[in-house]
């Protein structure tokens, strides 16, 4: 019910020429991740981009985007501990409205799906609105909400782990290491894949 009346608010909102943004493909996802200068949704900058295509069994490596975006604040040097960016690597960047652009190109009307999705969608959506006339209207699935289903059916009112590498670990998935926003959008893509072959694919 919330989904369809979401659809139509944004269908009203949408600027004619990303009404295909409402054009849901079944069985296609794309999962996202951006990294940026601050984890208060307010302050928030977007340093970079990651999104990979998805299906059912399938992440597709080939289809997939990666933008480094230049803030209007460049970051800290205490803050590239964090993120890995460093000013010079964000000084060529692409300005934050061209990176969403593409983004919404390559996105489509297909599913998000992302870990903590709601985070990086609310930074997002500063750029996106008035842009598009709307925020993503895309449906949204959270990999973090789904495998806190999945354990809380097996554990009922047992504390359930949320973080990234904890996740990994019980679902017996490989961290792949090095940590910007596409590796992170695949990683997130892989345990969406987990937890659908566990029959919650969301």
């Amino acid at each position: 019910m919330w989904a369809k009346l979401r659809t139509t608010l944004a269908r009203r909102r949408l600027r004619p020429e990303w009404l295909g943004l409402l054009d849901t493909p079944t069985d296609e996802y794309v999962s996202l991740d951006c990294e940026t200068t601050s984890l208060n949704v307010r302050e928030a900058e977007i340093l970079s981009i990651g999104a990979v295509r998805l299906t059912p069994g399938h992440i597709h490596a080939s289809e997939s985007l990666y933008l480094l975006v230049k803030p209007e604040r460049l970051p800290e040097p205490g803050s590239v501990v964090v993120h890995g960016l460093r000013p010079s690597d964000l000084s060529d960047g692409l300005p934050p409205a061209e990176a969403v652009s593409r983004l919404l190109e390559f996105i489509g009307g297909r599913t998000l799906v992302g870990y903590y999705l709601e985070y990086d969608v609310a930074v997002l959506n500063k750029y996106v609105r008035p842009l598009i006339g709307t925020g993503l209207p895309q449906p949204q699935v959270d990999v973090s909400g789904l495998y806190y289903d999945w354990k809380l059916k097996q554990t009922p009112n047992g504390y359930v782990d949320l973080r990234l590498q904890s996740i990994l670990d019980e679902l017996h998935l490989p961290s792949l290491g090095r940590h910007d926003a596409l590796t992170d959008a695949i990683t997130a893509a892989v345990i969406w894949q987990a937890m659908a072959s566990r029959g919650h694919p969301g």
